[in-house]
């Protein structure tokens, strides 16, 4: 008897799941928002100079997967296809490095660790940025995930007691 109304909550949290996603708005730790302000409607495409070969090295010794997935759209931290404006050039993303790494805020804007010149060079930054920039998004559109259509399918249909 409980079926529809348990079929129906489901489909509203995988909405909620898939929504969330998708949605450019993301958030950081404690459900502060994140402090990338504006997101691009599409992948930057501003020069590159560092090596994405050995950016990749530097992406997995320095495990930045752990929060942005291997292809940097799965994980906590997921940026792409919302890539934001701290990604949009190799200049913005090592400021965004650097912005916080001999200061202790109140309140962090993200979880992110702070990476000083000292810890993370300006050449291993652009590396990095080398090879996150060389990520395509991989995930279709959520009308074309077959689970939660048949989600919405059951959910739609009438109430039978």
């Amino acid at each position: 008897m409980r079926t529809p109304v348990i079929v129906a909550t489901v489909a509203m949290l995988a909405c909620s799941v898939v929504v969330g996603a998708q949605s450019e708005g993301r958030q950081g730790r404690g459900g502060a928002p994140a402090q990338a302000s504006t997101t691009p409607a599409k992948a930057p495409t501003s020069p590159v100079t560092g090596n994405a070969v050995a950016g990749k090295k530097l992406y997995f010794d320095y495990a930045c997967y752990s929060c942005h997935g291997f292809n940097g759209e799965t994980g906590a931290r997921a940026f792409v296809p919302n890539w934001p404006a701290n990604l949009a050039t190799e200049s913005s993303f090592t400021a965004f490095l650097r912005g916080r790494a001999n200061v202790a805020p109140g309140q962090p804007s993200t979880s992110m660790p702070n990476y000083a010149a000292t810890t993370l060079t300006d050449k291993q930054a652009k590396d990095i940025y080398a090879y996150i920039r060389a990520f395509k998004s991989n995930a279709p559109p959520a009308e074309q995930i077959a689970p939660f259509k048949q989600i919405l399918a059951a959910a739609e249909k009438p109430y039978k007691p």
